[in-house]
């Protein structure tokens, strides 16, 4: 899909994939409150949902992952695998699924939990229209919690050698970038950034497209562990 809402007036059209015919009604309630949401199909498994989606081509596609027939991992795979794909916020229970991280190397644009504040949900739908990817930021933690158990399982020098790794990387950066970076570390939107750090949208995209540059980084979580290797961000 474009950038751009295709809907009219610049509506962003979303469709709901989730077994849980309550849970697809609380997010219809939830994104029929904003003006510039609107839900046009709902599903209750992921083979039904690519069905539905080739046929309304929504701008973005809300995905469960536990479902019968086809799951949620397999049919974001086929979903992006096809021509001019929506986006897709994968929806999962639990952060400490595994499933998470599948989602992550299949290439969804979003990860978000169910129990997600709905102003937040809003927010992310409309933030990955714009390109931007959205992880919750306890997904986003607990990613970095994984891979800081396998360092910690591993032997000390090894540990030593990603830290001073990470902050080999980290000093190539600005101050400026190096606060976007740590700011991306704890799961922050584009949005949050520019409003915590005094910045203009405009002017923290071109600074996070700078700091993945810089650090090699393929996406906003590898940007993440890199921070967290450096020992510059907390888990919870």
């Amino acid at each position: 899909m474009t950038s751009e809402p295709s809907g009219a007036g610049g509506t962003i059209s979303v469709v709901l994939v989730d077994d849980d015919a309550l849970v697809r009604t609380g997010l219809g309630l939830i994104l029929g409150g904003a003006p510039d949401l609107e839900v046009v199909g709902e599903a209750g498994d992921g083979r039904a949902g690519i069905e539905l989606i080739r046929q309304v081509a929504p701008d973005v596609v809300l995905m469960d992952i536990r479902m019968p027939v086809m799951d949620g991992l397999a049919a974001t795979a086929e979903l992006l695998a096809s021509d001019d794909p929506p986006k897709i916020i994968v929806l999962t229970t639990f952060d400490t699924d595994d499933m998470v991280m599948e989602a992550l190397r299949i290439g969804a644009h979003g990860f978000l939990l169910k129990s997600t504040r709905p102003e937040r949900l809003v927010e992310a739908i409309r933030a990955v229209v714009a390109g931007e990817p959205s992880l919750s930021p306890s997904v986003t933690q607990q990613l970095i919690a994984q891979v800081a158990g396998g360092v910690r399982q591993a032997a000390a020098a090894t540990g030593e050698a990603r830290r001073e790794r990470a902050l080999a990387l980290l000093e190539d950066l600005t101050d400026r970038e190096r606060e976007v970076a740590i700011a991306i570390g704890q799961g922050w939107p584009n949005a949050q950034i520019a409003s915590t750090l005094y910045m203009g949208l405009p002017t923290v995209k071109a600074h996070v497209s700078r700091v993945l540059d810089k650090l090699g980084a393929a996406n906003r979580t590898q940007v993440a562990l890199i921070v967290h290797d450096a020992g510059l961000t907390e888990t919870s």
